[in-house]
């Protein structure tokens, strides 16, 4: 019995080094991310099972020097962990101060007491989504058709009990999946439901995938249901001349391009004259460098390896115009509208490089806000479920986009007041 404690506390401790520092590398990535990814997410629930199954060893009399000495090592990184987690308030908040200056938290409401403490009981019960959004009064309206897919081409609204009467801000959701898998029911569930508990009107889709279909399907799924959130939002009491999108991953590739591209015709095939223009973006550690234009040795591999072979199914050296054009990197203009744009700096399926990058153009190109917020150690997709680190990147989303809203909404009345 007692090498199956040094063992099994080694194992965790491997967990617990790679989540501190990943495995380099671009064909480790995957691997470091999963290891990575919950164990970091999860830092206190495991801190407190190493801490427990060192305590109960040390009582049963059962402990070995060995064992114990890589428990404490596993116990001391976990809390190291724990305590980078906390660091992300001040992350978000510098990020925000920054990109929106100083004096932003005029337009805001004092945080609420609930704002101002972690929701541990929450954090201790990361995967109870259904019960959490049903205590906050959030109905969800599900698979209503945006187009003639019978399963991809079908939306969610989230809204509050009862719905607003009209006029309420809008924000789409893309997942994420790598082109290829997810759905609409599995990512920024946590997101939809505080913002629609809120007042917004929240719709999450889905888009049809790659390989069975290539891009550039996935861009105009999303640029189709746009359409029809123009088309059909006030339905539910929201407002189609204010809508926010966000997304993570590929999502947050799809949701930065439907941004940058407003009503572009290539993308909407039969729906031409739609409206798919979109007032803010807030996309989570997404691609934005399908081309390799960064010069990102890990973005020329994913280009080569994944994305031509299996998204694409084009080859980026006779047909490299398809891949700029897919690329938001290269379709940043003036009229850009506002971005929060977030990353992990320890993200090993996406490197932080494109998503400094990529803020970084935006910052010289564009004439509306830039807000990038970069979460030291943080892997990918680490909002998925509630955290620490993800508790506080909520917080500021909502922040971000309570205070965009309401700029919107003063702009609007100084116009109408000339």
């Amino acid at each position: 019995m007692r090498p199956r404690f040094a063992l099994r506390q080694a194992a965790f401790a491997a967990l617990t080094a790679n989540a501190i520092r990943p495995l380099p590398g671009f064909r480790t990535g995957i691997p470091a991310f999963f290891a990575g990814w919950l164990t970091d997410e999860l830092a206190p629930h495991l801190l407190g099972a190493a801490t427990a199954d060192a305590a109960s060893q040390v009582l049963r009399r059962r402990a070995t020097p060995a064992g114990m000495l890589v428990a404490g090592a596993n116990i001391a990184g976990l809390a190291y962990l724990v305590a980078r987690s906390t660091r992300s308030r001040q992350e978000v908040s510098t990020a925000l101060s920054s990109g929106l200056g100083p004096d932003h938290e005029t337009l805001l409401d004092p945080p609420a007491d609930e704002d101002l403490r972690l929701p541990l009981a929450t954090i201790a019960s990361p995967f109870s989504f259904e019960r959490r959004r049903r205590s906050l009064g959030v109905q969800v309206h599900r698979d209503v058709p945006y187009g003639e897919h019978p399963t991809r081409h079908r939306l969610d609204v989230y809204t509050a009990t009862p719905a607003p009467a009209a006029g309420a801000p809008v924000l789409l959701q893309v997942h994420g999946g790598g082109w290829t898998i997810g759905n609409k029911e599995q990512q920024a569930l946590p997101l939809l439901a505080r913002m629609a508990a809120k007042g917004w009107v929240c719709v999450t889709i889905n888009y049809r995938l790659a390989p069975r279909h290539p891009w550039p399907a996935q861009i105009i799924d999303v640029k189709r249901a746009l359409a029809w959130v123009k088309d059909n939002i006030a339905d539910y009491g929201g407002d189609p001349t204010y809508v926010a999108i966000t997304g993570g991953s590929a999502g947050g590739h799809l949701s930065s391009l439907a941004a940058l591209t407003p009503n572009d015709p290539v993308w909407q095939p039969g729906f031409e004259d739609a409206d798919t223009t979109v007032q803010v973006a807030v996309p989570h550690y997404g691609v934005y460098d399908f081309a390799g234009a960064t010069g990102l040795r890990s973005a020329e591999l994913l280009r080569d390896t994944f994305l031509a072979r299996r998204i694409l199914q084009r080859d980026p050296a006779t047909e490299p115009e398809a891949f700029e054009a897919a690329s938001p990197l290269l379709r940043i203009t003036p009229d850009a509208p506002d971005f929060f744009v977030i990353h992990g700096a320890h993200d090993t399926l996406v490197p932080v490089g494109q998503a400094r990058a990529f803020a970084e153009r935006l910052r010289a190109v564009s004439q509306k806000s830039v807000t990038y917020a970069e979460f030291g150690g943080a892997q990918h997709a680490f909002d998925i479920f509630p955290s620490i680190r993800s508790t506080h990147l909520l917080r500021a989303v909502d922040r971000y986009l309570t205070w965009h809203h309401r700029t919107s909404q003063a702009v609007a009345r100084a116009e109408q007041a000339r």
